[in-house]
Parts: structure tokens; sequence; C-alpha cells
């Protein structure tokens, strides 16, 4: 059963206490692949639901629109220098409600309609809001991309100088959504200094590998950094924006009253919990953890004949291109799923297909990390991959299915008991 309980839901709404229920044990019973998602502690879990989400908060600590922040005020402080310790840096701003409005809030501090920005191209590995054309941050502003090199599937910064240096942009964005690789913090700072731009490190999916030591810093190298607070950071669903201290007002006018209302309160003390929790000397050898694991299944898999973008991964993410199997990401995802293996179809480099039906599928290993499965696991993971996406009829996917839940039945889950 969900845990904590859930017993006024069940007694008030049945039908969505069910619906809660099925989706602990269906988080439970599969192996959760998706890169962007992880479990949360009951700490975590227990914060996000308090009565905190019942108060009205405008405005920051010592600074409100309304009474009776007594104890508001102390838990926004808490997440702010939780943040600050954690990663290093001068500001935080932990009231963003996403990532998407975290980034927003950058552009509407430092730039105009019609400026030039700069970004990975979302086929590469990129955001949405990092200036591609179907985000409002690609039809408000003037966006150029900067993509991979098709023989390594990784960023050449030479190739990057040079679009800069010939678009000028006023920002420039690295991280992004699909990118395998460590990012070159350094390199992309001194680009930026040489075009005159704001450098903007969005760590939203290697957060946690950065608070963990697994992954570099940028700190020192961007002047700006987003991210949001789940994926490999193990909290709640929400943002924070780090920054020096020259950008901090600006970021902060453009959070509130720029762009929000109220913060979140519950969801800022689960922030400050998990926080808490990545301050930990236990969480560097999570973290190191989550990279070993996605390692030894980027090997696992190439043994396979899978063929990975740029060849492998430095990081908890990987990304596959089944062009070779002879089958696309989708109706993989799809297979996958029904054998208890989940993940998401996803566009790869230089992809042919259409983004709603592509070539590649990508996945990650934190969450399975969480869960307590280890490095010796990962060559069964990449077998159960295998034979669930060659399967050619329901039964061998529901062998792979009961397989999954047998080994997942000796690996604790948080929010189950």
């Amino acid at each position: 059963m969900h845990q904590p309980g859930i017993p006024h839901l069940a007694a008030a709404d049945a039908e969505v206490a069910a619906l809660v229920e099925g989706e602990a044990r269906r988080q439970f019973e599969k192996v959760r692949l998706i890169a962007s998602e992880n479990y949360v502690s009951a700490a975590v879990l227990e914060a996000t639901g308090t009565v905190l989400t019942n108060k009205y908060s405008e405005g920051y600590a010592g600074k409100r629109y309304y009474e009776g922040q007594q104890f508001i005020d102390p838990v926004e402080t808490l997440a702010v220098d939780r943040a600050k310790a954690v990663f290093g840096v001068d500001h935080a701003n932990v009231q963003p409600y996403s990532g998407s409005p975290a980034n927003l809030a950058i552009y509407l501090a430092l730039v105009e309609p019609g400026d030039t920005v700069m970004g990975m191209a979302l086929p590469a590995g990129g955001h949405l809001t990092h200036g591609w054309g179907v985000s409002a941050t690609g039809k408000w502003f003037r966006a150029v991309q900067y993509g991979v090199r098709k023989d390594t599937g990784r960023v050449d910064l030479d190739e990057v100088r040079e679009l800069a240096l010939a678009e000028r942009p006023k920002l420039i964005f690295c991280g992004g959504t699909a990118i395998p690789r460590t990012i070159d913090f350094p390199g992309f700072a001194e680009i930026a200094r040489e075009v005159g731009a704001v450098l903007v490190a969005d760590i939203a999916h290697i957060a946690g590998l950065v608070a963990g030591g697994a992954h570099p810093s940028p700190v020192g190298h961007a002047e700006i950094i987003s991210t949001t607070t789940h994926k490999t950071l193990r909290g709640p669903r929400g943002a924070m924006l780090m920054s020096d201290a020259k950008h901090a007002k600006a970021l902060d006018k453009a959070v509130f009253p720029g762009l929000q209302g109220g913060p979140h309160n519950h969801t800022t003390a689960a922030i400050a919990v998990a926080l808490g929790e990545a301050a930990k000397p236990e969480f560097r050898t999570y973290a190191a953890d989550i990279v070993a694991n996605a390692k030894a299944l980027a090997d696992a898999l190439v043994e396979r004949g899978f063929d990975l973008v740029s060849g492998g991964t430095d990081n908890h993410l990987i990304l596959i291109d089944l062009t070779g199997k002879g089958v696309a990401g989708k109706p993989a995802a799809k297979v996958l799923d029904r054998a208890g293996i989940e993940l998401n179809y996803n566009s790869v480099p230089f992809d042919t297909r259409k983004p709603f039906d592509p070539s590649g599928v990508r996945l990650g290993t934190s969450a399975i990390t969480t869960r307590g499965l280890r490095v010796e696991h990962m060559p069964q993971l990449a077998e159960w991959i295998d034979r669930a996406i060659a399967a050619g009829d329901d039964a061998e996917v529901a062998a792979v299915a009961a397989e999954v839940r047998e080994l997942l039945a000796g690996f604790p889950m948080p929010g189950w008991s």
C-alpha cells in the first residue's frame, strides 16, 4: 500500500485513492528507467502533503504581501540557505513552479523580445525552453541553435564558438534533456565571455550528480544556473534558479512579480528536505552509484548490439538509436512498458523520423539506483530490454515482466509498503 498511508483520501474519495494505490504498485513493480524520474524519500513525500499547502505567501521572506508568515519565512529561508550551501552559489531562488517557468524567468530578467539567444537544438539533446521553435522562447526571441557532430554525437565547441561569433547572442544555454556526456562548462564560459553573452547552465538532469560530486559544477563558469528539483536531485516537482550576486535581484524580480504569484510552500518545504538529504555524505555515494550503474548498463547494451548515441555515457543518461535493431522508438517503448521496463521514446541527433515517432529511446539510472540496484544487475536489465524488443509474442513479454517483478520484490521502494 501507499506509504505514508492515505486513509482519509480513501474514505473521502475511493476512486482517486484507488488510482493512487495503483500508481504506487506500478512504481514498485516496474524497472523505472525514465531519465527525468526518481523516487523521493518518505520525508519528502510527507513534506509535500502538509498543511503548508494552505498558505499564500506572495513575495519573499521578510517582504510578503500576506500576513501569517511566521513559519513560512523560515521554511523558505532554510531551503535557500541549503541550496546555497549544497551548490556553493551566491544566490538561490526556490520559488519557480517548474523548470520551464524558471528558464522563462531568465529571459525576462536579461533579454528583450527579439534579442538573439543561443541554445542546444532539441533534436540534439537540448530543451524546448532553450529557444526551440514551438516554445515561447523560440517565438519571442531570435533563437539560434547548436548541435552535435554526426560522427561523435558530441558537442564541438569550435563549431559553437563560430556560431556564437557570427550571431552574437545575449544568452547562451548549455545543458539539456538528452545529453549523455559531461558538459564542458569552462569551454562554454570562454565562448560566452568572448562574445559578451551571459552563460546559463541548465542542470535539471544532472543537479544531483553535481551536488554529489559525480559531475563537474557550473559554479564559477555560468553566471546563472537553472535546475529542477526532482530527477537526480531526488526532490519534489519544483525548480530553482541560482546565480552570482550580480544577477540575483533581476532573477528574483522576474520570478515574482514577473511570472508568478504565491510560491507553493509545501513544495518549498520538500525542496528543503531534499537539499538536506543531498548534503549528507551518503548522497555522494548515491550519485557515484548512479553513474556507475549507467556506465555498466551502457556497456551491457553495447555488448548486445545496441547503438548508443556518443557511444556511451558519462552521467545517468543513455540515448539509444534503434535504427540498427529494425524498430522505432515508440513501439519499442510500448513493448518495454508491457514487459515491466519503463522508459521514453526519444529523438536522436539527425533523426529522420518525426518527434512523435522517433528512432530512439532514452533511459536513466537514477530511480533504479534509489531502489538499490547495483552494477551487477545491469547485464540482466540489458538482457530484458533486448528480449522484450525482440519478442515475437505476448507470452515472452509477459515472461520478462514476471522476472522483473520477481527481482524488484527484493528492493524496497520509498512510498510503498
